[in-house]
Order: structure tokens, then sequence, then C-alpha cells
């Protein structure tokens, strides 16, 4: 690799007109992206953080409890003063807390900035009709995805929630779900699955939907990533089409 053979790599793609090249991105698109970065940064120092102090206190046989997002078991574990934690850790532990506190108030700042960045775009206000899509997944597709236009059908743009093919000689194989394409798109559509099946599946689902028929076969991982898959090509229907997202008689949950 090197200059030459980069500049004759390019005129070799340049004299090809069927090239499939990736998209510039807008300078809106790349400031949305910075929106995103830094708010998934933040919520990366803040879980850093969490697991830290944790780590900290269980060292000197404190132990608090893991998935919490409250910082209120951390309160308490310092102001304690029957567990005999010397001084040190305790002026420590409070740096810690006033830190997270400080991640909290800035996460908090950013989410409201993307709540009303999708409120004023009426693309994010069309994708959020569509169940599981919050402003933070339309902000993204918003942000990271092409023009939906260039994929021919919305198979195309759900390629990247779709099993891995080992297939040869006649035989259908398939693999893990490929990790081809967006990944922040393909984790939060997967997200915006599972609270679907949290919420509706917690009685089973709507009698008669795709949901309710699932859930008693399927483990609710594979569900979630198929109910991604099909999410995704919903956003490539509105997002083609130009319409809001109107629900068919059991046609998701």
């Amino acid at each position: 690799k090197n200059d030459a053979n980069d500049a004759e790599a390019i005129v070799e793609a340049a004299m090809r007109p069927s090239m499939r090249t990736v998209p510039v991105k807008s300078s809106e698109q790349q400031s949305l992206a910075m929106l995103f970065r830094t708010r998934e940064l933040l919520v990366m120092q803040r879980t850093q953080l969490v697991n830290a102090l944790r780590a900290h206190l269980a060292e000197h046989g404190v132990i608090v409890p893991g998935g919490r997002r409250s910082v209120d078991p951390f309160i308490r574990a310092l102001e304690d003063t029957a567990n005999n934690l010397p001084s040190s850790v305790r002026e420590v532990g409070n740096l810690y807390l006033d830190r997270l506190a400080r991640a909290a108030s800035e996460i908090a700042a950013l989410e409201r900035r993307i709540e009303e960045h999708s409120r004023m775009h009426e693309v994010a206000q069309r994708l959020r009709t569509i169940p599981g899509v919050g402003p933070v997944a339309a902000m993204a597709i918003k942000a990271f995805a092409p023009a939906l236009e260039t994929f021919q059908r919305g198979r195309d743009f759900s390629a990247g929630l779709v099993p891995r093919q080992h297939s040869s000689g006649g035989k259908q194989r398939l693999g893990r779900t490929t990790k081809m394409g967006q990944r922040d798109i393909r984790r939060l559509l997967i997200s915006g699955a599972m609270s679907i099946i949290h919420w509706k599946g917690r009685n089973g689902g709507k009698p008669g939907s795709w949901l309710a028929r699932m859930l008693p076969n399927k483990p609710r991982m594979v569900i979630a990533i198929a109910l991604a898959n099909k999410l995704a090509r919903i956003v490539w229907a509105v997002m083609t089409r130009k319409e809001v997202y109107r629900d068919p008689e059991g046609a998701v949950c």
C-alpha cells in the first residue's frame, strides 16, 4: 500500500460507473453523529465509574449489588459508619459520586437536545411512529444511515440483522448474526425490539399477533433479532414512502 497504488485504485474506481461508493455525509449528519457519539461516550464512562466504585468497595467487604442504575446504594454504603470503611475510601468514593452526578447531568442535557431535535425534524417524527424507535434511535438512523432510496428494498437495508451464510453444495448452513453494516443502528433496533418484547409480551402478546405466535416457540433473543429485522424493513418503508407507520392488525405485536 502506497500513494501510487491508492491513486491507481481511485482512477480505476472512477472509470467504473456501476461502482457503488460510500455517500459523503452532510455537515448536519456529522453534527448529529458527534452528538450521538458524545452521549455514548458519557454513558460508557458512567458505567466505568459505577463498576470501579463497586469493585473498590467490594475490596473492603462492602458489597453493592449490580444491575442498578441508582447511586443511592453507594451513597448509603459510604455514609454507613458501621461498615468501618477508612476515611480515605469515603473521600475517594465521594469523588466518584461527584463524577457520576456530573456525568448524569451531562447525559440528561444531551438527551434533551436529542429530544428537541427529534421534535423539530419531520423525518425523526415519522421514524418515532414506529414501535421500538425512540428519539435516540431516530437520530442515529438520520445521522448514520445513507439515503434509504439507495436500497432497492427493505430487505437490503436489514441485511445486517440476518444470519451469516455458510451454505455450499445445495445445503443451507446459517451461522451467527452477521456484524456487517452500521453497528449503532443495529444495536438500537435490537434494544427497541427487546423493549417491545418486554412490555408487549408480558401477557403473551396480543392474541393472533406475530409476537404472540413467536413467544412460545423461540428464545427471546432470537425473537428480538427477528423483530429488529422487521423494524429495519419498516424504517426503510417509512423513509422511502415518506409516510408515518400504520400498524396492520397483528403485524408486529
